[in-house]
């Protein structure tokens, strides 16, 4: 058998192949369910980082406007900031206007004049840089904290059915564009020949159908995914139209441009490809399918870069084009993977020498994987305690995890491919089975000629049967013998001269298929050959796993991102933790006994609610106890204030106040009134620093 020689192909005794597999297949789907069911709807990319007013703040007068804050740039609709007054009614007025500068991302809402006291619900979404839509909600007061008959959402936006059906969307478009990339590859790279292989064409074909159709499904379903999330919204010709306005839009729709090209590429590569004879054609055929389905499979690739993660962040003009070739060599290790696997299976033509130029192309994808999955793991967590502290973080440690697995097992079927090509090369110098091919080659060529009459009285025939070696041509005298019927012949019974040209094919036709599949049977007892086929069955298994991981990845937020936005959300909003301030004032209402010292405590002394406790104390250093206290907090720097306060007496001398609400940071005025009798009465001030 030499070098091209089929080398794997599958038994007409043997049972499904898949069957033997079930375990592994069920292993794989129990991981892909957990994967996916664990996944969230799209988190925020863009993240909100501030707010005026603040989340929970109380301002004395209502606000004209409210601005909102975020980490990068996103895309707002007119309806896209709704403030909503406690009875649920709106109280914006106009459409978000961008007032960002020095490349701080910035949008603020007018708010209708004469606002009542009460507590106000901030409900914003918007489309991020990314392509991913982003939401929340946040509450602020004038006045005073009121109940509200606005209830808070607790889904982000992508959430719901259609918010799955996108995600499902999602996997789907990067499944067929691996197994279209990669199906295409491994034919063109790894085994020509495979071409004219229906089981592949039909691989192939399966990838291009799944990416168009993944394809049309996100550009229909785009619209209710960042909008209203509801399905029906999937056909409204406006909001088509205002997706193909957008980034994302425009990527998908150029995906389906360059799809239509890829069906003449497919075309070509199964159709006209497989006809030329000529080598000459056929090598520059290859050389035009080869350049002209790498620059196909770049623009689609192309077509995740402009509206994904790498489009947006830092350095986007290196991580376009690394996130690109990341993209084809997934596609040239899965999809050349699957392809390897079908060809296992359901390809008889199969060579030692495809599978061995497929091994390095995976070697090759590899070491691609490596260098850009380092730049863009950088890019997107930044840190060490990105990579254990967040989502996105942990879910590309299972990721890594999963690629070691990978590139073991890989390692285990290029052990596999080894020992088969030696197997391969020691039956080459068996007689036995160079033998098999002469009879396998003279049944052909009976096939093919037929009998050949030569004049005489008996009708002498000689046939190429005659040289199968399973049973001797009969003597020119022979009388003719009845031709055996189909369920009693064994394929062994002498051709006689009296035998048609169709029962002489039928014999030899009978005799190769008898002696392929003892060729067959006895390849598929090789433990070599089972030993490749379930590790490569193995890796599609972790490699089905490893995409449905790194598609949740594309929805979820970065981690240096989150980190970003959570230390901006500190700096910008109320210190989670503040030390209590504690004061001491000095009085003397001029009466008698008119004189002492005000102990006051402000615990957190931070913005938001706090906790004021008071004690007096008269100068020997006795409590004191007077008949009334009263307080006071004004921000002279914004004009804020007086906020009264009314503590409780809580026992002798000994006066305190719950919860008391400060709107915002800054050196407040804080104003002590202290009563001693019915006619004595003194206020004291001090600077107080909050927040």
């Amino acid at each position: 058998m030499t070098a091209t020689a089929p080398l794997f192909g599958p038994s007409p005794t043997r049972r499904r192949p898949f069957a033997a597999a079930a375990p592994v297949l069920a292993l794989v789907g129990l991981l892909l369910g957990l994967v996916l069911g664990g996944a969230v709807p799209a988190s925020a990319h863009a993240a909100l980082t501030g707010s005026d007013p603040k989340d929970g703040a109380v301002v004395a007068t209502a606000p004209k406007e409210v601005t909102l804050s975020f980490s990068e740039s996103v895309a707002l609709a007119d309806d896209s900031i709704r403030v909503l007054d406690p009875s649920g009614t709106r109280a914006d007025s106009g459409d978000p206007q961008d007032v960002g500068t020095s490349g701080a991302v910035r949008y603020r809402v007018a708010l209708h004049a004469g606002l009542p006291d009460g507590t106000y619900t901030v409900a914003w979404q918007a489309v991020s840089a990314d392509s991913h839509p982003v939401s929340g909600a946040f509450t602020f007061s004038v006045g005073a904290p009121s109940t509200t008959t606005v209830t808070l959402p607790t889904d982000g936006a992508g959430g719901g059915p259609v918010g799955t059906l996108y995600g499902i969307a999602r996997y789907a478009a990067y499944a067929g564009f691996m197994l279209l990339a990669g199906g295409a590859a491994f034919v063109l790279a790894c085994w020509r020949p495979g071409a004219a292989a229906r089981p592949l064409q039909r691989l192939v074909m399966l990838g291009w159908t799944t990416l168009t159709v993944a394809t049309l499904a996100m550009l229909l379903l785009r619209s209710p995914y960042t909008g209203s999330g509801k399905l029906g919204d999937a056909f409204d010709l406006a909001g088509l139209q205002a997706v193909l306005d957008t980034k994302p839009g425009a990527a998908l729709v150029s995906r389906l441009l360059l799809l239509g090209a890829s069906a003449l590429f497919l075309a070509v590569l199964f159709g006209t490809y497989t006809r030329r004879e000529d080598e000459t054609e056929k090598k520059d055929l290859t050389f035009g399918l080869t350049l002209g389905g790498g620059v196909l499979a770049v623009g689609i690739t192309g077509t995740w870069a402009l509206a994904e993660h790498a489009s947006t962040g830092i350095q986007p003009g290196v991580a376009m084009p690394v996130d690109m070739a990341h993209l084809l060599a997934v596609a040239a290790w899965f999809g050349g993977l699957a392809a390897l696997l079908v060809a296992l299976y359901r390809t008889p033509e199969l060579p030692a020498s495809a599978v061995r130029r497929f091994s390095r192309v995976a070697f090759g994808s590899v070491v691609v994987l490596a260098a850009t999955g380092l730049y863009q793991s950088w890019r997107q967590v930044g840190s060490w305690s990105a990579l254990t502290g967040t989502s996105y973080g942990r879910l590309l440690l299972v990721k890594v995890a999963l690629v070691v697995v990978l590139v073991g097992v890989a390692w285990i079927s290029r052990r596999w491919t080894g020992r088969l090509t030696e197997t391969d090369t020691a039956r080459t110098a068996d007689p036995s089975v160079a033998a098999d091919q002469s009879i396998a080659a003279d049944a052909s060529d009976a096939v093919v000629a037929g009998p050949v009459t030569a004049g005489g009285p008996a009708g002498t025939a000689t046939t190429g049967t005659a040289t199968t070696g399973t049973a001797p041509a009969p003597a020119p005298s022979a009388p003719p013998v009845p031709v055996p019927d189909s369920d009693s012949d064994s394929g062994s019974a002498p051709a006689s001269a009296s035998q048609t040209p169709e029962r002489v094919a039928q014999l030899a036709r009978q005799r190769a298929a008898l002696t392929a599949t003892r060729r067959k049977r006895d390849r598929e007892a090789d433990p070599d050959r089972s030993g490749l086929r379930r590790s490569v069955l193995v890796e599609t298994g972790i490699a089905v796993v490893l995409l449905a991981v790194t598609t949740v990845l594309t929805s979820t937020e970065p981690g240096r991102t989150e980190e970003e936005a959570a230390r901006s959300n500190a700096s910008a909003g109320a210190p989670a933790v503040a030390e209590p301030v504690s004061l001491s004032l000095p009085f003397d209402t001029g009466g008698q006994n008119g004189r002492g010292t005000v102990q006051l405590q402000i615990d957190p002394a931070a913005t938001g609610a706090n906790d004021i406790h008071l004690w007096l104390e008269s100068p020997g250093g006795r409590s004191m106890d007077v008949p009334e206290v009263k307080l006071a907090f004004t921000l002279e720097a914004k004009n804020l204030g007086p906020l009264p306060v009314v503590p409780d007496r809580l026992a002798e001398a000994h006066w305190t106040t719950s919860g008391f609400r400060i709107p915002m940071s800054g050196t407040w005025k804080l104003d002590v009134t202290v009563r001693t009798s019915d006619f004595d009465q003194t206020t004291v001030s001090k600077n107080v620093k909050i927040g």
